[in-house]
């Protein structure tokens, strides 16, 4: 039987992420230079009329490298999360889990949801096999509490970090901008079609039934 590790792109994900596309779905724009966090300065490009520019170039293979997880771990049947507070968005994360077969959770994070889920849930729960942030922020400067659980608890994460967030905590970050609706539903869009590769060809190497 095939490998699918010994491919460096075995579901064909690459494609499905282009500079000139994030450049139309305006993910290029970050947050006011006043506002960046100095740990997303390698990731930026510059800064216009006081706005900080990011550098797609460096975007694109981190953002190509993230989908190849995504797509491994949705292929071996892992269970994928989707999380974001923002609420103009907050509709299309939900619709985007669903149709993926898989989860969202876009409302109140009790903190003890990952870090004390007997107690939470009153029996032991699976946790993910991986994290999606479409927002990792709660505001401004402050970082989404499901960030932080999961480096805890080392559940890898993938997260879209505008120029304000701090990637450090983020397993497979992509810079660009996470408060611009059409970006994010660009996002959105290529991470569905990742997942939905990955369980077709799962479905078609016979791995549907494996536990």
């Amino acid at each position: 039987m095939v490998n699918p590790l010994d491919y460096d792109d075995y579901f064909d994900v690459k494609k499905l992420v282009t500079l000139e596309n994030l450049f139309e779905h305006r993910c290029h724009f970050g947050h006011d230079a006043r506002c960046r966090n100095p740990y997303m300065k390698p990731y930026l490009f510059g800064s216009r009329t006081g706005i900080d520019i990011f550098d797609l170039e460096k975007t694109v293979p981190l953002f190509q490298a993230a989908l190849n997880v995504v797509a491994h771990i949705a292929y071996r049947g892992g269970i994928i999360l989707f999380i974001s507070r923002q609420k103009a968005t907050m509709h299309l994360v939900e619709e985007t889990a669903q149709n993926c077969e898989e989860y969202a959770h876009c409302r109140y994070w009790n903190p003890g949801l990952f870090t004390d889920s007997r107690n939470v849930f009153g029996h032991t729960a699976r946790l993910p096999d991986l994290c999606i942030f479409l927002h990792t922020q709660n505001s401004v400067f402050r970082t989404h509490r499901a960030v932080s659980d999961s480096a805890k608890l080392l559940i890898p994460s993938v997260g879209v970090v505008d120029s304000n967030c701090d990637p450090r905590l983020i397993t497979y970050p992509i810079p660009g901008s996470d408060d611009s609706f059409f970006s994010v539903r660009q996002y959105l869009n290529i991470f569905e079609k990742t997942i939905q590769i990955a369980k077709a060809k799962r479905a078609e190497d016979g791995l549907e039934d494996d536990v």
